[in-house]
């Protein structure tokens, strides 16, 4: 898999944080993204950076399987987010 250039991967970044803060993508989706913004294949990207079984992340990255949330926590870490809570877009709370 081909690496994007640095000034791309800065922009493809911020993307997919901004989709992720709008609610647009599921865990799997955001996944897939991370890992094409490094430019990785499912197993290397399992094995070098997440230290986990290609296969979980095969299963992560197609929203299957129950992941743990210790997982979900390594699938996140590498692009500095967090799992937790977060409020659906569409909420209006100010009722």
């Amino acid at each position: 898999m081909k690496k994007l250039p640095p000034e791309q991967v800065k922009e493809e970044k911020e993307r997919l944080y901004n989709d992720i803060r709008a609610g647009r993508l599921t865990i799997g989706q955001a996944t897939v993204r991370m890992r094409k913004i490094v430019g990785m294949t499912q197993k290397d990207y399992a094995e070098k950076i997440l230290k986990i079984y290609p296969r979980v992340l095969m299963e992560i990255e197609k929203d299957r399987g129950n992941p743990t949330v210790e997982t979900l926590k390594k699938v996140g870490r590498p692009f500095g987010l967090q799992v937790g809570f977060v409020v659906p877009p569409e909420k209006n709370w100010a009722r």
